[in-house]
């Protein structure tokens, strides 16, 4: 289970050859499922291979892929052959030979791009992340320079990221390419930055297989590799837990506490090009006798807005547990594990932390005089990819902070698509205790009006200004026009903000 020695890119019409044959077989993400099966697909995803080798029994080009690249094993030369060229994946060390077999010497894994692209992540060889008992076992445990392939953060980060066309975008920390490969379908130029040059090696991988153009790849710490670049758009699934040391390259920070994510967003403000979005996923402490949000509001840089959401708390032994079977702990001698969970406890008593946080930071560089900046905590379900959820949250951000109050009054809105309403109240009650308005998308956010919000949310067609409709609701419930103008723009940013109401722009 140790790594092994990378297939080279220094020949890419041989990585095209073997992208074509990969196609032909059907190697792709739909072919999987169809051949696995739901059930076994969906192990293949947590790192439980049985149902797979089961369902790859019969011969068959794609079942030969499979157990090549997907379950490390064994394959017959000959059966290998009929499905790949063999010579140059052998020459350029895709292929390894074991006796009359041929092995892998990289996880290749068929990932579908959000247009229906069929892509290959390439990463160290029993990496699919996601198995309940942990990367590995045997050596891969101490194996620091190992490169995981795509996971649950690695795919949510891919799906809250804003996908407007850019002149240079930067993938930091970029392990097996993924974050590289997505921006490399909108940006004009990638660079991926890893401390772990295998990292580096896999992203080129990624890339050469999936047809992607090549990234601009640099070896280092954070920002260290670029750090006289400016960019449009800064990406990273950073090695952002917060652990005692550093074991592991591609998870253990190395720095205290969170100060790794920390030193990250705030350095991020000085890299970002004007308009330019980074977008990080992060950890972060929750300290006794500290608000975790005024902690993250610390974070920002000058000039930036932000959009904090904190996903998933969970208290230290529960954090402790999560990555000490991660690293394939548990299934190693007793003592030491318990030794290392000590070491865990005493790393959280001594920065006196209670819980850890897990969930996204973007920001965008506006130079703005006061900018907004959202902190907020939501653990519910979200419809991904959420990037134009998260351009819009901004766009919406800038309308609120150019809109006061009259502007606002004199504006026009309509009810944003998939939004609901829902009486709450006592069964056979003649009125609702209170109203909610319900978003099935994005966010699927919920807040609760009062009966002016309702009436006002659901005649927003965008025809008749908030001032009007405002008028029209006092008239019908006998209330003093004026008086409610006044009390009622609140409400409306309110809705603004949260995505119920989109403003509509009107002829000038």
């Amino acid at each position: 289970m140790s790594t092994t020695t990378l297939p080279t890119t220094d020949r890419p019409e041989v990585a095209d050859r073997l992208r074509k044959a990969l196609l032909d077989a059907d190697f792709t993400a739909d072919g999987l499922l169809e051949l696995l099966g739901a059930p076994a697909y969906a192990a293949l995803a947590r790192s439980e291979t049985v149902p797979a080798l089961r369902a790859t029994r019969e011969d068959g080009p794609l079942a030969a892929l499979v157990r090549l690249f997907l379950l490390q094993q064994g394959v017959p030369h000959a059966r290998v052959a009929t499905v790949l060229p063999v010579d140059d994946c052998l020459a350029d060390g895709w292929l390894t030979q074991d006796g009359d077999q041929l092995r892998a010497t990289v996880d290749v894994r068929p990932y579908g791009g959000p247009d229906g692209e069929d892509w290959f992540i390439v990463s160290d060889l029993g990496c699919a992340v996601g198995g309940a008992g942990g990367i590995g076992g045997g050596d891969r445990r101490t194996d620091t320079g190992v490169v995981l392939g795509v996971g649950g953060a690695s795919t949510t980060l891919a799906g809250i990221t804003v996908r407007t066309p850019v002149s240079a975008a930067l993938d930091l920390g970029a392990g097996s390419g993924i974050q590289a490969l997505h921006a490399a379908q909108h940006a004009t130029r990638v660079t991926a930055t890893d401390l772990n040059p295998r990292a580096l090696n896999f992203t080129g991988l990624t890339l050469a297989l999936s047809g992607a153009a090549p990234a601009e790849l640099k070896e280092g710490s954070l920002f260290e590799p670029v750090e006289h670049e400016t960019y449009d758009l800064i990406v990273s699934n950073p090695p952002f837990v917060i652990s005692p040391g550093a074991r592991l390259t591609y998870r253990d920070g190395g720095m205290s506490g969170d100060d790794l994510c920390r030193s990250l967003v705030q350095e991020a403000g000085e890299r970002l090009n004007e308009g330019g979005y980074a977008q990080f996923l992060a950890n972060w402490q929750h300290v006794e006798g500290e608000d975790w949000q005024d902690r993250l509001r610390s974070w920002v840089p000058r000039g930036c807005d932000a959009w904090i959401v904190q996903r998933e708390v969970q208290d230290i032994t529960q954090y402790a547990e999560l990555w000490l079977r991660d690293a394939g702990d548990h299934r190693g001698d007793p003592e030491e594990y318990d030794a290392r969970y000590e070491a865990w406890l005493d790393e959280f008593e001594s920065s006196r932390t209670r819980a850890v946080g897990f969930g996204w930071i973007t920001l965008r560089k506006t130079g703005a005089e006061n900018p907004s900046v959202t902190v907020e905590e939501w653990p519910h379900p979200v419809e991904q990819p959420l990037g134009d959820e998260v351009r819009a949250h901004f766009e919406r951000q800038d309308y609120l902070r150019d809109t006061d109050d009259a502007a606002l009054l004199a504006g026009h809105f309509k009810l944003a698509a998939g939004v609901v309403q829902e009486q709450v109240g006592l069964p056979g009650a003649e009125d609702p205790e209170h109203v909610v308005l319900r978003s099935h998308r994005g966010m699927r956010r919920a807040t609760q009006v009062d009966t002016v919000g309702a009436g006002f949310a659901g005649v927003c067609d965008g025809s008749l200004s908030a001032g009007r409709i405002l008028d029209a609701i006092a008239q019908l419930v006998g209330e003093d026009p004026v008086l409610l103008r006044d009390r009622t723009p609140q409400q409306i940013r309110l809705l603004v903000e949260q995505g119920f109401l989109d403003p509509v722009p009107q002829p000038t």
